[in-house]
């Protein structure tokens, strides 16, 4: 039993082992990324893995890659969103992207395909990005025949492909001038987001800042653009206020871009935001965020492809030289010439698009090093690096980190006061400068014939776009006369359905004014009532408080705070109803016999009174604006009755006039008002009674309002003017 154990033991860790080693071995795979909806395949996709292995798709959307099983694939590229896919087997690949379209950001491709599944136009350009980076006379041969290819009546679209195309070629050998003309012809063909990128791009390489925030500003509005463009956008717009030196802006579009280069996984930009943040902080003297960001990159562009990782750390290592830190610098460089050596070939970084780069190479790193140790006044650790440098530019043909290299090492051995190597060695310096001049003649000389070829091939790809413009003129030239034909048959029907159309409109307008001015009459109705509400308050407050003050002038406590108690009463009802346009008869009634109550209790031997209502009057079924009644009280009291030389007699009675309407009667034997006018002294003349102004206008935008509800009339009570009667009617509706 125990064999038959061990033997089971020692079988399933054989399986195990070779399970292992089947996991962890090399395989290479093929795969495919075309569009879903018409199969046409993506070119230029980055594919890479978390291990390192990286490659891009060819013309046909094809790759091959070598990984292991249980890598993570990853696919990238400016108009997809990024895709992953987990190495399971040796299985060939088929990546199929949704909504792509190869001529503009959104919709999908509908033009016709060859058998191959390439148009010619597109199979061009392809051609042309093929020779970009070898040959640009045949790129832009290719690029022309593209254009030739869609014909006179070219589709938009394409030719603005086309365009910006050429304009990518131009930005490759820093032709930023005719770069920027073609992408802004590309933009006027059709607009797009990556033409607008690309156009800013440009911008900010040829130095004219100012143009590239115009064109990019007004991208930030736009809301359906994929996360890669997006944090493009951002990291551009960095790009522009770096180079305007406000960091601080700068900083912000890079921390944006980081944000959503995080949340979309675009690991590549991580690393290139983190770096340039870091750059930028490093402009303005903050070193230790300059130095923490570039950590962070150095770690994301550990994880990247090695040329990468390279292109970092010497990125870093000359951080460290401008800070003098040169024993982290030097301990830089070492490491990545140790990377460099372990790389197939000598990697030699790609025309970039930001001037100033240097390229990496193996003679450049040692030069430095031997820099690093002369600043230290290291000289015998420097001389090493320096005789390497010189040996392997010489190799390469590198004769301007040759001349650098030989220049340093003579100063050196100057320095070191051997004054026999350092005149030979100058000897060398100055061989190397008149071979390094005779070549820089020849290469102004390729320069010019260079540009003089540019030139042509752009004069034939101007002529190219006039034909067209000329052919397209005339084929619009004659739609128009067609069109025009037509026009004017459908001119008559038109100034008739015009005219139907504006009576039509001049009605409803007509209408919508009316009602319009209906509304804003019956606003300003009701701003007008709340107006004058809150001026009829503070008038009968102040009155009233002037009877609490004839009672404090008397000494008269006990009658003032008997009065103050009533008049609490009285004021907490009066604002209960102060925002009402009508209430209650009946309340308005209580209020009026706790005011004539009051104003009794101020002159008792002036008057008396009695507030008399009928009994077939039901009075809660009628409303009435409040304190409408309380001036007419008030004028019968202060200007009729108090002047009186004898005891008078103030009646308020409440009567019924018909079915649905009362009449409201308040009487007084006073002076009269012919008389109380006399009395009155000169300032008094002056000045109008508030309170009844205000009941007139009341009185007149109720009644407007309501359909003349309220009607108030005013007489002499006796025929030789004394006394006063003022009647009331109020409607019940």
């Amino acid at each position: 039993m125990k064999r038959i154990i061990h033997i089971f033991l020692i079988l399933l860790l054989s399986y195990n082992f070779s399970l292992a080693q089947q996991q962890t071995s090399k395989i290479e795979i093929k795969g495919s990324v075309l569009a879903k909806e018409s199969y046409s395949p993506i070119s230029g996709v980055a594919v890479t893995t978390d291990g390192g292995a990286y490659t891009h798709t060819n013309n046909q959307g094809e790759f091959k890659l070598t990984v292991t099983v249980g890598d993570e694939l990853i696919f990238r590229h400016a108009d997809i969103e990024t895709l992953r896919y987990i190495i399971k087997n040796d299985e060939d690949i088929k990546v199929l992207v949704a909504g792509y379209d190869n001529d503009t950001v959104a919709g999908v491709s509908k033009r016709s395909t060859t058998k191959l599944g390439i148009s010619e136009h597109q199979s061009f350009l392809d051609s042309a990005n093929q020779y970009k980076r070898v040959d640009i006379e045949k790129s832009i041969d290719f690029i022309s025949q593209s254009i030739s290819e869609l014909g006179t009546n070219a589709n938009k679209k394409q030719l603005a492909k086309s365009l910006s195309t050429l304009g990518e070629v131009y930005q490759y050998y820093q032709q930023y001038d005719l770069a920027i003309s073609s992408f802004n012809d590309a933009q006027d063909a059709n607009k797009t987001i990556r033409t607008a990128l690309l156009l800013g791009r440009a911008y900010i390489l040829n130095k004219n800042f100012d143009n590239a925030e115009k064109t990019l500003n007004p991208l930030l509005e736009i809301n359906y653009m994929i996360p890669y463009q997006r944090t493009e956008l951002y990291e551009l717009l960095g790009d522009v206020y770096k180079g305007k030196n406000d960091i601080n802006k700068a900083v912000s579009f890079y921390e944006e871009g980081l944000k959503v280069a995080d949340k979309n996984q675009i690991t590549p930009k991580v690393t290139d935001l983190n770096s340039k943040i870091g750059d930028a902080y490093a402009r303005v003297g903050r070193t230790v965020e300059a130095e923490g960001y570039f950590n962070n990159s150095l770690k994301l562009a550990s994880k990247e492809a090695p040329q990468r990782a390279i292109q970092e750390k010497e990125k870093v290592a000359d951080f460290y030289n401008d800070k003098s830190r040169y024993d982290e610098e030097i301990k830089l460089r070492k490491n990545t010439l140790t990377e460099l050596k372990s790389l197939p070939a000598p990697i030699v970084e790609q025309k970039s698009d930001l001037k100033g780069l240097d390229s990496i190479s193996s003679q450049r790193i040692n030069y430095k090093i031997g820099r690093a140790y002369i600043a230290q006044d290291k000289y015998e650790e420097a001389i090493p690096y320096l005789e390497k440098s010189i040996a392997e530019a010489g190799l390469e043909d590198d004769l301007v980190v040759q001349k650098d290299a030989t220049r340093k090492l003579s100063e050196l051995y100057e320095s070191k006061g051997d004054f026999t190597k350092a005149y030979k060695t100058y000897q060398d310096y100055v061989a190397v400068v008149d071979t390094l001049y005779v070549r820089k003649e020849q290469e102004i000389s390729q320069a010019a014939r260079f540009n003089r070829e540019i030139s042509s091939k752009q004069s034939r790809i101007s002529g190219l776009e006039q034909e067209r413009e000329l052919s397209q003129s005339k084929y619009a030239l004659a739609v128009t006369e067609q069109q025009l034909v037509r026009e004017s048959v459908k001119r008559q029907q038109w100034i008739i359905y015009s005219l139907i159309a504006g009576i039509i409109l001049m009605g409803v307008a007509a209408f919508f004014f009316y009602r319009s001015n209906q509304q804003q009459k019956l606003a300003n109705n009701l701003l007008a009532l709340k107006s004058l509400r809150s001026q009829m308050n503070p008038h009968f407050i102040f009155n009233a408080l002037n009877s609490v003050n004839n009672y404090i002038a008397k000494n008269d406590e006990r009658s003032a705070n008997r009065f103050l108690s009533e008049f609490s009463t009285l004021m907490r009802s009066v604002l209960e109803n102060s925002e009402e346009d009508f209430i209650p008869l009946s309340k308005e009634l209580e209020l009026l016999e706790l005011y004539v109550k009051l104003e009794h209790s101020r002159f008792p031997d002036k008057f008396d009174y009695s507030l008399v209502v009928d009994d077939s009057i039901d009075i809660t079924s009628f409303e009435i604006p409040p304190m409408l009644l309380q001036p007419y009280i008030e004028n019968a009291i202060w200007h009729g009755l108090r002047y009186k030389e004898v005891k008078g007699f103030l009646r308020i009675n409440v009567l019924p006039k018909s079915k649905d309407c009362i009449q409201i009667v308040i009487a007084d034997n006073g002076i009269g008002r012919k008389k109380s006018a006399s009395l009155k002294t000169q300032n008094q003349k002056k000045q109008k009674s508030k309170g009844m102004g205000n009941i007139k206008k009341r009185v007149a935008i109720l009644n407007d309002m309501y359909k003349d509800r309220v009607d108030v009339s005013i007489t002499d009570l006796e025929f030789d003017g004394s006394g006063t009667k003022v009647t009331l009617i109020l409607k019940k509706d």
